[in-house]
């Protein structure tokens, strides 16, 4: 049986609620859902949100020595289809030729009402 382990990333800032950044079992990172919370970008539009969220994720996969050639699935989490054209823009520029299986989910709204935005990603490693 392989090996549970449960990280949190200092470069990301403190969880405050009951969860991690991501959990790794065998060859497969679970990143946990992630926004532009506590960011400069939390007060910005789904864009500057989904870039931000981008960056977090780089650095997790940086740590874990992988990248987006890496990439199995991402689920996305949107308050409003109405900026869909810009942020598939956002997609493709962090994704390049890697292209990954996708959910894509319009919700009421997340935990805090200026963010519009949440992803988590599925890596190989």
């Amino acid at each position: 049986m392989s090996s549970v382990i449960r990280k949190n990333y200092p470069e990301l800032g403190e969880v405050k609620a009951p969860y991690v950044h991501s959990v790794k079992h065998g060859n497969t990172l679970y990143i946990s859902g992630l926004t532009a919370f506590g960011t400069a970008a939390q007060h910005g539009g789904i864009t500057e949100q989904a870039e931000e969220i981008f960056s977090q994720i780089r650095k997790i996969v940086s740590v874990e020595n992988t990248d987006f050639s890496a990439l199995i699935k991402v689920t996305i989490f949107i308050t409003s289809f109405e900026e869909i054209n810009e942020l598939r823009k956002v997609l493709y520029q962090n994704y390049g030729d890697h292209l990954p299986a996708s959910s894509l989910v319009e919700v009421s709204r997340l935990f805090s009402p200026d963010l519009y935005i949440e992803i988590e990603a599925v890596f190989g490693l």
